[in-house]
């Protein structure tokens, strides 16, 4: 997948989910997920009718306990329902048997997780090659690829260090290195500035939304940050498992970089400043 070079005006294009005849690529209709019995069952989601068009980005807000990081699970195809149904593309997941399912799951989504879920006994580029791996890519083919995600995302030098060696910024980098090396159509965030400082968040937002607008990736952001949810161009809020809000943002926020500076599209201006300070660990 190229590399999009960004605009010259700041403002990000019209995502394609914006239009009329955006088609859903996800969706859920009566979705319900429980757990335990009897007296002790709880319903994590009660009923729940989603859409996502193709290109969009959109942010699952709400409180801890609320079930969006449910909702993702299950969108994801981690997860099955106690009830009701997910589609991709029109199609039931339920009608696929499970072998089906993951392998849907690794050529269709990546991920971007709070925690980064890297194997400290592993490289840089070992992690970020790893969904190829599980899909039987050969050696050579992982490895090109690898390093031509591992040098978008500005880490090609790392590609033989330790995953333990990295800063929590390159760390979150690797994350997004290793949720691109397949390709994706949708890109689940899961509080994916969780553990960044302010600076290095916007980088990470910035790469993001970045691909969201540039390349057409379908992003899903969990998270309890207001500020995160405004960049996405549609806000839905869970409360006890059932969406009390779904509306598009009015005016996406820009990211910006540190030192007041407004950052590219593709977060060109706040990613330099924050390497330069990993640099000068």
């Amino acid at each position: 997948m190229a590399t999009a070079a960004p605009p010259t005006d700041p403002t990000p294009p019209e995502a394609p989910a914006d239009r009329p005849d955006a088609d859903p690529i996800l969706e859920t209709e009566n979705l319900v997920k429980s757990y335990g019995q009897g007296e002790a069952r709880f319903d994590a989601l009660r009923g729940l009718t989603l859409q996502i068009g193709r290109g969009e980005s959109v942010a699952i807000v709400g409180k801890s306990g609320s079930g969006k990081s449910t909702l993702m699970h299950l969108l994801a195809l981690l997860d099955r329902p106690s009830h009701g149904v997910v589609a991709m593309d029109g199609r039931p997941v339920s009608e696929l048997k499970a072998k089906a399912v993951a392998q849907l799951r690794n050529e269709t989504f990546g991920f971007v997780f709070q925690q980064f879920f890297l194997n400290p006994a592993q490289t840089v580029l070992e992690n970020v090659v790893l969904p190829l791996k599980i899909a039987g890519v050969p050696r050579s083919e992982r490895r090109r690829r690898g390093m031509e995600v591992l040098e978008r995302l500005e880490l090609a030098e790392k590609a033989d260090n330790r995953a333990t060696d990295l800063s929590g910024g390159q760390k979150q980098r690797v994350c997004i290195a290793r949720a691109l090396v397949n390709n994706p159509t949708v890109l689940f965030a899961d509080e994916p500035t969780g553990n960044l400082d302010t600076a290095t968040s916007a980088v990470v937002e910035d790469i993001l939304f970045g691909l969201n607008h540039h390349e057409g990736i379908t992003l899903v952001v969990v998270t309890h940050d207001e500020d995160l949810a405004a960049r996405c161009r549609r806000r839905v809020e869970l409360q006890d498992g059932q969406i009390v809000s779904d509306a598009p943002v009015a005016a996406p926020a820009a990211g910006a970089a540190p030192g007041g500076h407004m950052a590219t599209a593709d977060g060109t201006a706040s990613r330099a400043a924050v390497v330069e300070k990993e640099e000068d660990r």
